[in-house]
């Protein structure tokens, strides 16, 4: 196998900080990988033997709690370190992590990140923004989910995922990747049928457009209103 080029990651935000040679020294461990549509990036409680960079795609992180429910903890986005369960001091995955579109990663074993940390010392503070950005986002769910109805807890997580992932259409903002009802009804602890009848009401009002796991905000002003009001 060839080696990887620096230029996979050169203009990647957590790698900018380093320079061309510890960029070096980076890819120097990793490998690329394709991950075909619906294929598992790694599986929840299973031994976290790697960690990640997204190079392209998109991945959706879901989560099965002790009741056998399913919860979508959030999306993975092309840039983003995932899979940091051994920096996070575990030694499995937490959730699991599936290719919602036919996606790219660069895979780095767990075992190598002492030697590159020692190496490119920038890699902590990637991690540590990397943990922090979770921790902040998770807080963020609970006290939507404790203290906010559900209307509420479905526009903001629209709009999450708008600036996330969001791109300009004709008619607003499509999330680029496909969501169904039933991922906006697992995001936000709620039914489906609750969901649908949400996004119903807002397709009437031109909040929204649908589709088959396909999403546009075409009102992003009055949907952030809808999900600041008090």
């Amino acid at each position: 196998m060839s080696p990887l080029d620096r230029s996979l990651i050169a203009n990647l935000a957590i790698f900018s900080p380093l320079s061309p040679a510890e960029q070096d020294e980076v890819i120097h461990e990793a490998r690329s990988v394709r991950y075909p549509k619906g294929a598992a990036v790694f599986e929840q409680d299973t031994e976290a033997t790697s960690f990640f960079v997204l190079l392209h795609g998109s991945l959706q992180v879901v989560k099965l709690t002790p009741s056998g429910q399913q919860v979508v903890v959030r999306y993975v986005s092309p840039g983003e370190l995932f899979g940091i369960a051994v920096q996070m001091g575990r030694a499995s995955y937490p959730a699991s992590a599936l290719a919602v579109v036919d996606s790219v990663a660069l895979v780095w074993p767990s075992s190598a990140w002492p030697t590159l940390l020692a190496r490119a010392p920038g890699l902590a503070g990637a991690a540590l923004h990397t943990v922090g950005s979770r921790l902040a986002d998770a807080h963020t769910r609970v006290v939507e989910m404790s203290t906010e109805e559900v209307e509420r807890r479905v526009a903001h997580a629209l709009l999450r995922l708008v600036k996330q992932s969001g791109r300009k259409v004709e008619t607003g903002i499509q999330i680029d990747f496909p969501i169904s009802r039933q991922d906006v009804a697992e995001m936000t602890g709620t039914t489906l049928h609750t969901v649908s009848r949400i996004l119903s009401a807002w397709e009437d009002q031109g909040l929204v457009e649908g589709g088959r796991q396909r999403i546009v905000v075409r009102d992003p002003h009055r949907l952030f209103m809808l999900a600041e009001r008090k």
